[in-house]
């Protein structure tokens, strides 16, 4: 089955018990816990219990986590009960479910997750924000109309468009009120607006796009 959790990644309380961006990712570190075991010091009994489990949680997503979405087709819910009730939304801390890609859980050429993809970056997810100085994913945690940069960083991180990732830079660049790092969250109108003045889960996010970026598409950073 699924795994339970109380709270999301934002310390926000879940509203159903199976959060599916935090199922996806322990299916990601299960495996690669397996692959530890099996490289450093083999143990068959301990890597076949870690991957079964991993093979258990992702039989369970793939049971309970999609729903067809009348605008978007098959989408990966937010959060579910596993009686058929799901929350439709996405979050902007990570795990996220436009994170998935990011975080090994899915290639970023996946169906469903292009489908969810489209409708994490769209006015149907109650918590994308689009305002005159941004747009982006924010959460309740800091509240309506408030733009985690966070989210904008993952964009960049799991798109495969220049254009996109371009945009998503030029973004950030424009949003920090100065201050040269990156925020938890600033207000769609107004980054002068912000919340945390240096956050550091952010900051490392946007070190590792520019690092990224520099290696695989440095043309992108020279305008």
């Amino acid at each position: 089955g699924l795994i339970c959790s109380a709270f999301r990644p934002s310390d926000d309380a879940t509203i159903f018990p199976f959060l599916v961006p935090s199922n996806f990712f322990a299916v990601s570190s299960l495996k690669q816990a397996a692959e530890m075991v099996k490289a450093l010091q083999p143990d068959k009994t301990l890597e076949s219990n870690l991957l079964n489990l991993a093979n258990e949680v992702s039989a369970a997503l793939q049971k309970h986590a999609i729903v067809s979405h009348p605008k978007y087709g098959k989408i990966y819910a937010f959060e579910v009960d596993g009686f058929g009730s799901t929350y439709l939304m996405d979050d902007s801390n990570v795990p996220s479910l436009l994170s998935l890609p990011y975080l090994g859980a899915m290639k970023a050429d996946d169906p469903i997750y292009q489908n969810t993809r489209k409708f994490a970056l769209s006015k149907d997810n109650p918590y994308f924000f689009k305002g005159t100085a941004a747009e982006g994913i924010g959460g309740p945690h800091a509240g309506q109309d408030m733009i985690w940069p966070m989210s904008i960083t993952m964009r960049a991180l799991t798109s495969n468009s220049e254009t996109e990732i371009k945009y998503c830079i030029d973004t950030l660049r424009k949003t920090h009120a100065g201050k040269g790092f990156m925020h938890e969250s600033f207000n769609k109108d107004n980054p002068a607006n912000f919340t945390r003045a240096w956050f550091a889960w952010s900051n490392t996010l946007f070190g590792e796009l520019l690092w990224r970026t520099y290696n695989e598409k440095p043309g992108l950073l020279k305008s």
